[in-house]
């Protein structure tokens, strides 16, 4: 096994709502909590001298020409198992050992479920208007014997689904590699995009974030939906054309949406969709429980004391971090 010196400066990047500190024991580590997004300048700066740092799922991009500024570093923890936006290739060509956490699948469904509600019932606008003084105007959206519309089975979809079942909707799935029995095995029905589009009361999006997915639903999409339809994206911002999305909300011909990820994240103060009618945004909180932190930052705080110990890294991501 290689020998390896101890961490002597580590960074949490990108900690919006102060709760790493408290989600486990960084005891006797020399760790640092950075509350602000830093620009990729800043970052190399604040990050020149840090031999570890630790991201915070996707907040925080991390190519090669961020890595290749950062030259002390030689551990990389990301929260969760997957990052989009951390090059491996450019972590193992500089001899980065990157590793992973453990995570929950549910604090992104319920999330997925309290915005479907919303919408569904008009939960936010009612309560306005009741502290306005005002009182019922309109009918919401029973979910019972609805058709609900899910892009993507994977284990967020698929506990979207349960609950749906629960609920009594009729469930309609889609993906580019979805199959009849995954889509049986959820309790749904597999169809075509256009056809799922076409029938559903409700689409929610759990797709990944890929060349073939960004901008999955744009105008044309948008058009196939039944007027008064409703969209939900607890999954990536970039799966919506959002200047289609915010011509379908203006015109009415949506019904609504709740959109929980954004690009860029945090998201622009001018950022159109702030204006856009019948939308409930969130601040990307999909993930954000205390159960998950504290799987997130236990999972964090193993790897960093397993890397001073010189034991094997828990959860390796690239072939550096493998070799340990």
């Amino acid at each position: 096994m290689s020998q390896r010196l101890p961490l002597r400066r580590i960074l949490v990047l990108d900690d919006f709502g102060e709760a790493a500190a408290a989600s486990a024991d960084w005891s006797g580590l020399p760790v640092a909590f950075l509350h602000r997004h830093l620009s990729p300048d800043e970052l190399a700066e604040a990050a020149a001298e840090a031999d570890a740092l630790v991201l915070i799922r996707e907040r925080t991009a991390f190519p090669a020409s961020l890595i290749e500024r950062l030259p002390a570093l030689r551990l990389i923890v990301t929260t969760g198992q997957r990052n989009r936006v951390l090059d491996l290739d450019a972590c193992v060509a500089r001899g980065i050992a990157v590793c992973g956490t453990p995570s929950l699948a549910s604090p992104t469904v319920e999330l997925t479920w309290g915005l479907i509600l919303g919408l569904a019932r008009q939960i936010p606008w009612q309560e306005q208007r009741l502290r306005k003084g005002q009182w019922q105007s309109g009918a919401g959206l029973g979910l019972e014997d609805a058709t609900l519309g899910i892009l993507g089975l994977g284990r967020i979809g698929a506990g979207v689904a349960a609950i749906g079942r629960a609920f009594g909707m009729r469930l309609l799935a889609w993906s580019p590699n979805m199959t009849e029995e995954k889509a049986a095995a959820a309790g749904a029905t597999l169809a075509t995009k256009e056809s799922l589009l076409a029938a559903a009361d409700i689409v929610t999006l759990h797709l990944g974030l890929g060349p073939a997915t960004r901008g999955i639903i744009g105008a044309a999409e948008l058009a196939l939906m039944q007027p008064g339809a409703l969209l939900v994206n607890t999954a990536r911002g970039p799966l919506v054309d959002q200047a289609a999305l915010i011509a379908a909300l203006r015109s009415g011909r949506l019904g609504g949406a709740a959109i929980d990820t954004h690009e860029p994240e945090p998201m622009a103060v001018d950022d159109p969709i702030r204006e856009a009618p019948a939308t409930i945004l969130t601040p990307h909180l999909g993930y954000v429980t205390r159960q998950n932190f504290r799987r997130y930052f236990e999972g964090t705080v193993e790897c960093l004391r397993a890397w001073n110990a010189g034991q094997p890294l828990p959860r390796p991501m690239n072939a550096v971090a493998q070799a340990f």
